[in-house]
């Protein structure tokens, strides 16, 4: 495994998505009102997932946490489609908490990265 730590706990990564999930909600109000539709802010939970894991490796809520996620084999940022699969699987739930030993819920195995912690500076 090339990632940079063992996995993140599972309180930075449900603190980060929270603040990912708020940011989400917050962006599809714009547009359409989550009382009456649920789907648009997982549409946007979604697309910001796929962008900013694909891109950067990091969501907003993952900067503030301070936990990131790389490619499990190589390290580094997971690319776009395995971004969108991830990001798929994660808007189901479920496969996010079926975590392994090393912290990688169903999601992370199947787009082939893993959640870390970044060290402090």
């Amino acid at each position: 495994m090339a990632a940079s730590t063992n996995g993140a706990g599972l309180g930075p990564r449900l603190g980060a998505l929270i603040v990912d999930w708020v940011l989400c909600l917050l962006i599809a109000s714009l547009y359409a009102s989550p009382r009456e539709q649920s789907w648009p802010a997982v549409v946007v939970l979604i697309a910001a997932n796929t962008f900013f894991l694909g891109l950067f490796g990091e969501t907003p809520g993952m900067r503030l946490f301070r936990i990131r996620c790389e490619a499990y084999e190589l390290g580094g940022v997971i690319g776009l489609g395995r971004g969108l699969l991830r990001a798929v699987l994660l808007a189901l739930f479920v496969p996010a908490i079926l975590l392994n030993k090393e912290g990688r819920g169903l999601h992370d195995r199947a787009a082939g990265s893993i959640v870390v912690s970044v060290p402090r500076p």
